[in-house]
């Protein structure tokens, strides 16, 4: 078993002063044995904070920018210096982040989009039997965006990173017998069934494999996943705080950051359930998974193996597939990896063909940025719990034996 990246320490950036100057200091997770499981609230937050529900009033108007609490309301988990080393790598890694060419997290059938496009062109459903409004989009990311800046009031925070699609199109009553190329843009109404953004941490990051990964919370929201032709009820959201592969974009969600079925009737619910998500998300645990991923190989054997099986298990029939882990790829996707598994600069072949879990673990989710919305999230979770579960195998485990026998 190579362990030659394993046994590097690892880092989380964290804040030493309250004002400009950042300085980050390593965290040695090479000791397993010792290793204490910890949430994100006791690695970033003093252990006498505690969080309350902080009010959150709707906008006068519906469009404007939400506003955000001061920033000094909860501080920076300091961690004793002598339990850290310095390591040289952490601002390099930085620098180079900036340089790092623009790639979008999703791709599909999206677009980028700026908030203050959503704030200012977009209308905003409303639930038809009451005329009771949803919760737009704009406020779900200004509710997120205001709950990251109190958990992490003393870092850099991300503009928000939009993508959508589903455009819905529509045109005010003044013009109801107008043709088309006559509308003018008054006239026209405008708002997006599906919704994905990202917000960034840049200052809190780690290296795996050589891959530099920063902290990012984001989230999604599908109008077709409410019935809009009802009375008002509770909202569904999708909200997940990971980390993201700078070097190509991919999003790294593991379970007890991701909640898939968030549902909430207002601002202020959803802002409470942003805070206890983010609050109880185990950034160490996540790191170190990913990091044991390194570990361990395919051969080229094997990653045919797993290739074939997978674009067999798609066609099998019910009764088999329920005794056999979930593989929520489609074989567009499949192709997609082998295809990788040969042309990736990121993530293919070693020279004697073997691939380390962590490639593998890349591949699927460079894949899944053709996903759409709706469904992206979920896919990332399972191939980081498909990718752990054929780490099993390797090791003895046969929950997973089937992709690869």
């Amino acid at each position: 078993m190579d362990t030659q990246n394993f046994s590097k320490p690892s880092y989380i950036g964290e804040v030493t002063g309250q004002e400009s100057s950042i300085e980050f200091q390593l965290l040695n997770l090479s000791n397993q044995n010792s290793f204490e499981k910890k949430s994100i609230k006791d690695i970033f937050l003093d252990e006498a904070e505690s969080f309350e529900d902080a009010e959150v009033f709707y906008p006068s108007k519906m469009n404007e920018v939400f506003k955000p609490e001061p920033a000094n309301e909860v501080q920076a988990f300091l961690v004793p210096t002598s339990r850290y080393q310095n390591f040289s790598e952490a601002s390099s890694a930085l620098e180079k982040g900036k340089d790092v060419q623009h790639k979008p997290f999703i791709v599909a059938n999206t677009s980028e989009v700026a908030l203050n496009h959503l704030q200012n062109d977009c209308i905003i459903p409303v639930f038809s039997k009451d005329n009771e409004k949803t919760i737009a989009h704009q406020e779900f990311i200004e509710v997120v965006l205001s709950a990251v800046n109190k958990i992490f009031p003393h870092h850099s925070i991300s503009e928000p990173e939009i993508r959508v699609s589903h455009q819905i199109k529509g045109r005010t009553p003044s013009a109801i017998h107008k043709p088309v190329k006559e509308l003018l843009e008054h006239e026209k109404t405008i708002y997006y069934e599906r919704m994905a953004f990202i917000i960034k941490v840049p200052t809190i990051t780690d290296i795996v494999n050589g891959n530099e990964l920063s902290l990012t919370v984001g989230g999604v929201r599908s109008y077709n996943l409410e019935n809009l032709y009802n009375k008002k009820s509770l909202e569904k959201f999708k909200l997940f705080i990971g980390f993201q592969n700078q070097v190509c974009m991919n999003l790294c969600v593991s379970s007890d950051g991701f909640v898939e079925d968030m549902r909430a009737g207002s601002a202020n619910d959803l802002y409470s359930k942003a805070l206890e998500t983010m609050q109880n998300y185990n950034a160490e645990l996540h790191l170190m998974e990913m990091k044991e991923l390194t570990q361990d190989y395919l051969s080229e054997h094997q990653f045919a193996q797993l290739i074939g099986k997978s674009r067999l298990y798609q066609h099998l029939p019910k009764s088999e597939k329920q005794n056999i882990p979930l593989l929520n790829f489609n074989d567009s996707h499949i192709n997609t990896m082998a295809k990788d598994y040969y042309e990736d600069k990121n993530f293919s072949r070693l020279e004697d063909g073997r691939i380390n879990l962590w490639d593998v673990y890349n591949l699927f989710t460079q894949a899944n940025k053709s996903s759409y919305i709706d469904t992206f999230l979920d896919r990332n979770l399972n191939a980081f719990e498909f990718s752990k579960g054929i780490q099993k195998t390797l090791n003895g485990s046969s929950d997973y034996h089937w992709f690869l026998s």
